[in-house]
């Protein structure tokens, strides 16, 4: 399969990309350990988008209740992650970077935990206590990354970001090893969780997940001529007049609020970032323009197919979502890593 050339995807193509994702939103909602007629699937969320009551049966409970605040969830945390992702591949020049590399993943998974296994919590609001600590760890883990990037090297190469966000990832890991050491009782939920999983999502974490897609995710979709700018060589970039600091800083931030957001709802989920972006990039070509929202509804559609293999593989069980990503996500990069290894 021949890279795509730089005009990417029409009009035509974006609408059927975003028809796949609706469909497969839908599927992911039909299919359970109870099955729902797909009929019956659009009727229960065509009325409730409209306002209207439900037909009696349990059915709609099902839906409205559980599945698709899940499924939005998992839409959402694909996209965001798979959007950080392409951003950071651009803005680094790496094809083996994603929101990880930075090792803010790993600074908001340290929060988590840590939130987790000393019971950290907001009355009245789920999930509060986790998020507040993932977010703030994973911007104190920028401020450190980023300060001794500084401290290292003025200009803020991406070399030396590369370098510090791999050792505080090792860092960051080996303090979370020592939190679940002594975790005791709330071992099983932290090892659980550091595996992925969006079980139990509600309308609350859609929301967040909304807002910080629409805050962080819209300031890297605004500024895709720099990346573009990027991708080529930070030198081309500073000669283009491009901001070389300011934007690679923005870029930085947007990605690791992003990231601890995302990392506090759905835990570690890894490849989705790191794939995805490859995929699209094939098929709309290396654009950002293009290859931005192409990443975004890419790697929503990348999870919550996922998602679906996780809860239906082993049913009754479920398996850890992060589990499927890693599985899935190293035999495709080997794929595309071969392929472009030939030049395919």
């Amino acid at each position: 399969m021949k890279r795509r050339s730089s005009e990417g995807f029409t009009g035509w193509e974006y609408a059927i990309l975003i028809a796949l994702v609706l469909l497969t939103l839908l599927l992911c909602v039909c299919v359970g350990s109870v099955s729902i007629p797909f009929s019956t699937t659009v009727s229960v969320i065509f009325r409730a988008v409209g306002g209207l009551s439900q037909e009696p049966g349990t059915a709609a409970a099902i839906i409205l209740s559980s599945r698709l605040p899940r499924v939005l969830s998992v839409l959402l945390v694909g996209g965001s992650l798979s959007l950080c992702g392409c951003a950071m591949q651009g803005l680094l020049q790496n094809p083996l970077a994603d929101g990880s590399t930075l090792g803010v993943s790993s600074g908001a998974s340290l929060g988590a935990v840590l939130a987790i296994a000393f019971n950290f919590y907001v009355p009245g609001v789920p999930f509060a206590g986790t998020m507040i600590m993932a977010m703030a760890f994973a911007f104190c883990s920028l401020l450190i990354i980023l300060g001794l990037a500084y401290k290292l090297d003025f200009s803020l190469s991406t070399n030396t970001i590369i370098l510090i966000g791999v050792i505080f990832s090792m860092f960051a890991s080996s303090l979370m090893s020592i939190v679940i050491t002594f975790s005791g009782e709330k071992l099983r939920s932290i090892t659980f969780w550091t595996m992925g999983s969006l079980h139990g999502s509600t309308y609350t974490n859609v929301l967040v997940l909304l807002v910080a897609l629409c805050i962080f995710g819209g300031a890297l979709l605004l500024h895709y001529r720099e990346l573009n700018a990027f991708a080529v060589g930070e030198d081309n970039a500073r000669n283009i007049g491009v901001n070389v600091r300011k934007i690679k800083l923005l870029v930085l931030i947007a990605v690791s609020g992003l990231i601890g957001v995302c990392v506090s709802v759905g835990g570690t989920i890894a490849f989705v970032g790191l794939v995805t972006p490859h995929i699209m990039r094939i098929l709309v070509g290396p654009n950002h323009r293009r290859l931005l929202p192409a990443s975004l509804l890419g790697g929503g559609m990348l999870l919550m197919l996922c998602d679906l293999a996780a809860r239906v593989l082993l049913n009754p069980m479920e398996l850890p979502i992060g589990v499927v990503t890693s599985i899935i996500g190293a035999v495709a990069f080997v794929i595309i890593y071969a392929r472009r290894q030939r030049g395919v």
